[in-house]
């Protein structure tokens, strides 16, 4: 295969309807490709530059295969490549109901890669091992949010469904909380150490279909005056905010 077509395969992966048909997704770095590794993720194959290689674990080195500065920045999706391009397989797609016990976060509508990334490392950070996330929610497997995740893509389940259904599916003893303006102040109410956490779209919010479904309504209250300061709080930001209250109590 040619050089052309071979860069020209590992690009296109940054189309999901490409990856999906591939059953492939890239990763890039020593750090995320390790993570991905040592989580057990199964790979397809490892570039790397002599010096990204040697960033490595000893044990992945000998899988790498070598190549070129300039070839690896054709390939790369980022503005500064880190030496280590890995194709890792897509995980198996699979529906898995929240459990009783466990604390999730579902994803309404959350389109930004970055925000998406974020919010995958901040739920690695507070123990979060499931991710709920409506279709229109931004790929987990794309360049931009595997990179932003950090590694904790590694970590975390990303579970694409039909969230009206699935919530409405959930039995009593699992409370659905949502971020809403006319929410109840977040730091003066009871929360549970588990259920799941709806956050919503970085215009817009949660939907008016999830919106009548979320039965514990919450607010991060704003400490300036009404009509000062800022506006709102981006979805990340807002995100860790809400799980570090909940792991708090």
């Amino acid at each position: 295969m040619s050089n052309a077509k071979w860069i020209k395969d590992i690009r296109s992966l940054s189309s999901k309807r490409n990856r999906e048909e591939a059953g492939l997704f890239v990763a890039e770095g020593p750090k995320v490709v390790a993570d991905l590794i040592a989580a057990g993720w199964a790979f397809s194959a490892l570039y790397a530059s002599q010096g990204g290689c040697e960033r490595l674990p000893k044990s992945v080195q000998p899988k790498a295969t070598i190549i070129a500065d300039d070839v690896l920045e054709r390939i790369s999706f980022l503005q500064h490549p880190q030496g280590v391009v890995g194709l890792f397989r897509l995980p198996a797609t699979k529906v898995v109901r929240p459990s009783a016990d466990e604390l999730c976060l579902a994803l309404d509508g959350v389109q930004d890669p970055g925000n998406v990334g974020t919010i995958i490392r901040i739920a690695d950070w507070f123990g979060i091992n499931r991710i709920y996330c409506s279709p229109d929610t931004a790929d987990a497997y794309a360049p931009k949010v595997v990179q932003a995740s950090m590694g904790s893509i590694a970590r975390v389940q990303m579970v694409y469904t039909d969230l009206p259904a699935l919530i409405g599916s959930l039995p009593a003893e699992i409370p659905v909380y949502g971020t809403l303006l006319d929410g109840e102040n977040m730091y003066e109410k009871a929360l549970t150490p588990h259920g799941i956490i709806v956050m919503g779209n970085e215009g817009n919010g949660i939907s008016e279909t999830l919106r009548g479904m979320i039965g514990e309504r919450l607010l991060i209250p704003n400490f300036r005056p009404a009509g000062q300061g800022a506006e709102s709080l981006n979805v990340a930001v807002a995100t860790a905010i809400v799980c570090s209250e909940f792991r708090r109590k």
